[in-house]
C-alpha cells in the first residue's frame, strides 16, 4: 500500500477491553508461534502478520525497495496478474493488506469462516510467489514517485524528514521508507526480489489471530501460509537506534504565511518503570487536546496556534518524546518559548489532582472503544509481540496507568523534561528566532 510518511504508532496500540481478554498462546505444526483470541460470534477470521525489520532492512544505495515491493504483493502472484488476483480476492469476500515501515512490515487478512482455506492460498501465493510484471512494477513506481514529489513540497513532510535525519543519523529511521525519486527510478525487479528475501521469512514474523477459528486450524492455516517462505532472512535485522539529536532550532525557509514546527527530545522504552508516569505526565503537558497545558497557553489564552499536541513517540529501535504545530510566522517565536516555558514548569510543582484524575479517566476510558473488532484485536495483539509487551498487557495496562500518582509524574518530568534538549524544526519564514546548534 502506498502512503505518505508516517510511522506506526505502537504505543498507541494497547486498547483495554470491557471483560478480560483470553489470549491463548499456541505453536503451529510448523513451529511457528502465535497468539490467538477466539470468537465464535460470527463466522469471521482476521489474522496479522508482522515481519520485523521492515523497511530497515532496505540494502544499502536501495532506499525505498521494500516499500515498493510490500505494495506489488497485491498486484499478482503465482499464475494470476494484478486483475486476476484482486477479482479472486473479491470472489471471496477477503481482504489482504499489505503496508510497511521501518519497524515491520504488516499483512492483514480478512475472510470468512467458509472462505478461509481458499482466502489462505491466495495470501499464500502473494507472500510465496509475487510476479512483479514490468507493467505493474511501472504502475506502483509511479505511485511511489507521485508520493515522493507530494512530501517534497508539503513542509508537514519537510520538516518530519529534517527531524528524522537531525535524531537519527545514518539508522534508516533518518529517512523515509519510500526512498528518494533517484533510488526509486533505479530500482530493477532483481532489487525487488531481494527486498523479498532480506524481509519475507518465518524466523522473523509474529502472528496473531482473532476470530471464528480454534488453536488446532490456527497452527494449520499458518503453516499453509508461511510454510513455503524462507527459514531465514538474507539481511540481519536492525541495531538499536541511538538518537542523535541535540537542543537548537533548525530554520528551514519555505515561502509561506505560517512556520510548521516540529519538536523532539529523548524519550524513553516501554520498558522503562516510568513509563505509565511519562505517558500520563504527556497527556497532561500536551497529548490531552484542549485539555492539555500547551493548548490552554498557547491557543485558548493566546490564540497563537490551532492547535499544539505531543506524545511518546515509541518505535522498535527507538524513542522520542515529540510534538508539532503551526503558528503565524511574526508569532511563532512566541508560541515557541511558551514551549520551552511549559517544559520546564511541568516538573516544579505537582499536577493539580483534577489534572491527573481527568487523564487517568480518559487513558482508562478511551481505550475500549478502540478495541471494537476481530481486526483491531488481532493488530493489536501482533503488535505488542513486535514491541516485546506480555500477553497480559491488555488486561493489565489500566492499572498501571491508575497507580501513577501526582508524584511519580513530578518524578518523570524531573527526571526527562529540559527545554535545553529539545530539537526545533521550523518549516517557514519565522521572525523573531534564530537557528542554532
Amino acid at each position: 500500500m502506498i502512503r505518505a510518511l508516517a510511522t506506526f504508532a505502537f504505543v498507541a496500540l494497547a486498547a483495554l477491553p470491557a471483560r478480560a481478554i483470553d489470549i491463548q498462546q499456541i505453536t503451529s505444526p510448523g513451529g511457528i508461534k502465535a497468539w490467538l483470541v477466539e470468537d465464535h460470534s460470527i463466522p469471521f477470521t482476521a489474522l496479522s502478520l508482522m515481519f520485523k525489520g521492515g523497511a530497515s532492512l532496505d540494502a544499502p544505495e536501495k532506499r525505498g525497495a521494500i516499500n515498493l515491493m510490500t505494495a506489488l504483493l497485491e498486484e499478482g502472484s503465482g499464475q494470476m496478474d494484478s486483475v486476476q488476483y484482486a477479482e479472486a480476492i473479491e470472489a471471496l469476500g477477503a481482504s489482504n493488506r499489505f503496508d510497511v515501515s521501518d519497524d515491520a512490515l504488516v499483512v492483514s487478512s480478512r475472510a470468512l469462516t467458509e472462505n478461509r482455506d481458499e482466502a489462505a492460498e491466495l495470501l499464500r501465493q502473494a507472500l510465496a510467489e509475487p510476479r512483479f510484471d514490468a507493467d505493474a512494477v511501472e504502475r506502483v513506481r509511479a505511485q511511489v514517485q507521485s508520493v515522493i514529489m507530494s512530501e517534497a513540497t508539503d513542509p508537514n513532510s519537510i520538516a518530519s524528514k529534517e527531524m528524522a535525519k537531525l535524531s537519527w543519523g545514518d539508522h534508516p529511521y533518518a529517512t523515509s521508507v519510500n526512498g528518494t525519486a533517484e533510488s526509486v527510478a533505479a530500482l530493477t525487479r532483481d532489487d525487488l526480489i531481494d527486498a523479498k528475501n532480506r524481509v519475507l521469512a518465518r524466523d522473523r514474523v509474529v502472528v496473531a489471530a482473532a476470530g471464528d477459528i480454534n488453536a488446532e486450524d490456527l497452527g494449520k492455516l499458518i503453516d499453509k501460509i508461511l510454510g513455503d517462505l524462507p527459514e531465514t532472512g538474507t539481511a540481519p535485522l536492525p541495531e538499536k537506534a541511538q538518537l542523535k539529536l541535540t537542543g537548537g532550532v533548525t530554520v528551514l525557509d519555505w515561502d509561506s504565511p505560517q512556520t510548521v514546527v516540529s519538536f523532539a527530545q529523548p524519550g524513553l522504552p516501554m520498558s522503562d518503570p516510568d513509563y505509565f508516569a511519562a505517558f500520563v505526565a504527556d497527556h497532561i503537558l500536551g497529548g490531552g487536546g484542549f485539555s492539555s497545558r500547551l493548548m490552554d497557553q498557547i491557543r485558548e489564552k493566546r490564540g497563537l496556534t490551532y492547535g499544539v499536541g505531543t506524545g511518546l513517540s515509541n518505535g522498535v529501535y527507538g524513542e522520542t518524546w515529540a510534538g508539532g504545530m503551526a503558528s503565524a510566522n511574526e508569532k511563532v517565536a512566541e508560541a515557541v518559548g511558551l514551549i520551552r516555558q511549559e517544559w520546564d514548569r511541568f516538573g516544579e510543582t505537582l499536577v493539580t489532582e483534577k489534572e491527573l484524575t481527568d487523564a487517568k479517566t480518559y487513558l482508562t476510558g478511551e481505550y475500549p472503544l478502540r478495541f471494537n473488532g476481530n481486526g483491531k484485536i488481532a493488530g493489536i495483539l501482533a503488535g505488542m509481540q513486535l514491541i516485546g509487551l506480555p500477553a497480559d498487557y491488555v488486561n493489565t495496562r489500566n492499572a498501571q496507568i491508575e497507580k501513577v500518582s501526582a508524584e511519580d509524574v513530578q518524578r518523570v518530568a524531573r527526571r526527562l523534561l529540559d527545554s535545553n534538549q529539545i530539537r526545533f524544526v521550523l518549516v517557514g519564514r519565522p521572525q523573531g528566532i534564530q537557528a542554532s546548534n
